[in-house]
């Protein structure tokens, strides 16, 4: 399935993922996602840029992006990744997480750092299986949106501290091959 850098010409179909998404993956979503303003100025407007997405056909199958922090944390990107709930075990959130693992690090970031609210096991794993470790576990830091108050897991990893990890799973050899 292709992974394309997010343009102007997939806002449409990435606005109308993001409107298919359950109510409930919208809770974990910091971004006005359904505002196509925002959305489009993702695409073209100032810091456009590191977000891409996988598609099939004319719709949108899911979505990564890797935000650089601000100020003197400008060495470190946040990773945000959805995928469509139809596609979900089937390696497309890995091969998105892989993506944005290997643009990151080919524009220099040093650390990358991902939220994961505690229990979802499955992205724990996929970014576990990437070199992210834990750093942080926030006890009660998020509500959803029925109010109920959930654990996140701030997720690093550490580019220069994690290379033999990078080996393993094959991020050196597609680096190398840029």
């Amino acid at each position: 399935m292709p992974i394309d850098e997010l343009g102007p010409e997939r806002c449409d179909a990435l606005l109308r993922f993001f409107d298919g998404l359950p109510e409930g993956d919208l809770t974990f979503i910091r971004e006005e996602v359904h505002d196509p303003e925002t959305v489009r100025s993702w695409a073209s407007g100032p810091g456009a840029g590191g977000r891409w997405v996988a598609v099939d056909g004319p719709d949108v199958t899911g979505y990564v992006a890797v935000r650089p922090l601000p100020g003197w944390s400008d060495h470190v990107g946040e990773v945000r990744l959805v995928v469509a709930p139809d596609r979900r075990g089937s390696g497309l959130g890995r091969e998105l997480a892989r993506h944005a693992l290997v643009q990151a690090v080919g524009s220099g970031l040093r650390k990358l750092v991902v939220e994961v609210v505690a229990e979802q096991g499955a992205a724990l794993a996929l970014f576990t299986d990437l070199g992210f470790t834990g750093e942080a576990l926030l006890v009660d830091h998020i509500r959803d949106r029925n109010g109920d108050l959930r654990d996140l897991m701030v997720l690093a990893h550490h580019v220069h501290a994690t290379w033999a990890g990078m080996d393993t799973v094959g991020v050196a050899d597609e680096l190398s091959a840029r």
